[in-house]
């Protein structure tokens, strides 16, 4: 698909696209018969994994990591499960300060309804 379809359906538009591809994140992305890049399944996939971990804090050095790796194939599996272990250790420990943040918020806000109904 065409990389306006593309964006539309991946929800990145075609300007971060072709900066992703700039710097390595999208590789050997096809090209039709006149030249234009033809989007398949398989950059839709890596498009929404990018996607997620960008939304996850993962920062752009990082995935650009990650994609090398990846490019290097199978053997290099262990160091993109390692990469992504230490994500999810950072991950885990932003989501347990986040939730002591809610209790926090929480708890305040009991303060005020008790204060509020004048009990």
């Amino acid at each position: 698909m065409n990389i306006q379809k593309f964006a539309a359906l991946s929800g990145v538009c075609a300007h971060t696209l072709r900066y992703y591809e700039k710097i390595g994140l999208l590789r050997d992305v096809g090209r039709n018969k006149n030249g234009h890049r033809d989007y398949s399944e398989n950059e839709r996939v890596w498009i929404d994994f990018i996607k997620r971990l960008k939304e996850t804090g993962m920062a752009l050095k990082d995935i650009q990591r990650y994609a090398d790796l990846r490019a290097q194939g199978d053997e290099t599996a262990q160091d993109r499960m390692d990469l992504l272990i230490n994500h999810a250790d950072v991950l885990e420990e932003r989501l347990r300060q986040e939730n002591e943040h809610l209790d926090k918020l929480r708890q305040k806000i009991a303060f005020y309804r008790k204060q509020i109904s004048g009990n």
